[in-house]
């Protein structure tokens, strides 16, 4: 059988703070996409100690994309210049479109940050298509029994965004999508669905084997156009995340925390976010200063 995997990317290291490093798989000098998804950071599986900092991302803005944050462990609390304030929790999922511009945080409640704890989770970005680029920014917070989830030969899967085998989550979107979380017990298979133009599998935890490449933890395949594709959990099972959609309506650029598919879109918001013109996050006065690079 021919192999089913058109690129292998490796997360590389980078950090968000002190005490809280990240595996960022998107953007890659070999691929920038894989459907909608403009960006990965997969964080965890680490323990926190006792008054450890945990996440603590001051606000900042976006424009042009929608962050999807989805947690295997742990918490982390959302909170957004349009008012919104929110504890995110291990299976469910939060979507903030960013449309023509919003600004938002994301912090360890100080009682986790108190006691110590787990965490474990992976943040994407979704490119707007071009008709939705400028569209009224908005929150969604989807609780994990909200969601699709079936068994499949011993895998559980949770639809987090999307369509997928017949399956369609309440989670707002805005182009043909699909972002499966899926636990997987030792040497379980499960075939990947070729309804969607393009896709690609991340290892999260543990191992996988697809055709007869063997991947590990940080590893994404980005698969070939419509060819069967199935992945084999390792001897520790894995936790995979399944995810792609349709092809994107022409390039993005990606700057800081701005996507779009003009350059003078992202000089704007460049401007606009240095000379305070974005929304202020309620009961969160800090920020993060624009970059100078």
């Amino acid at each position: 059988m021919s192999d089913p995997i058109e690129l292998l990317i490796q997360g590389r290291a980078h950090a968000l703070g002190p005490g809280f490093p990240v595996r960022r798989v998107l953007p890659s000098a070999k691929r920038r996409v894989v459907g909608p998804f403009i960006f990965l950071d997969h964080f965890g599986p680490m323990t926190i100690p006792p008054g450890g900092d945990g996440m603590e991302v001051r606000p900042h803005p976006h424009i042009g994309l929608a962050t999807v944050t989805y947690l295997f462990e742990g918490g982390i609390f959302h909170r957004d210049s349009l008012g919104y304030a929110q504890a995110i929790r291990p299976g469910d999922v939060n979507w903030m479109t960013a449309g023509g511009g919003i600004a938002h945080s994301e912090r360890t409640e100080p009682e986790m940050k108190r006691s110590g704890f787990r965490m474990h989770g992976v943040q994407t970005w979704v490119a707007l298509p071009k008709s939705h680029e400028e569209t009224a920014p908005s929150f969604e917070h989807v609780e994990k029994g909200k969601l699709p989830a079936w068994q499949d030969g011993g895998n559980g899967l949770r639809l987090i965004v999307g369509t997928y085998g017949g399956r369609t989550a309440p989670t707002t979107h805005f182009s043909p999508i699909f972002y499966v979380a899926a636990e997987m017990p030792a040497a379980a298979k499960i075939a990947v669905s070729p309804e969607h133009g393009e896709r690609g599998v991340y290892v999260a935890e543990g191992s996988a084997t697809i055709g007869d490449r063997l991947l590990a933890v940080g590893d994404l395949a980005v698969l070939k156009a419509a060819s069967p594709a199935e992945a084999i959990a390792g001897p520790e099972g894995a936790k995979l995340m399944l995810l792609g959609g349709a092809t994107m309506d022409g390039p993005r650029h990606i700057w800081w925390n701005f996507v779009s598919s003009s350059k003078e879109r992202i000089e704007k918001a460049k401007a606009d976010w240095r000379d305070g013109r974005f929304a202020k996050v309620p009961g969160d006065h800090e920020f993060i200063p624009l970059p100078e690079r």
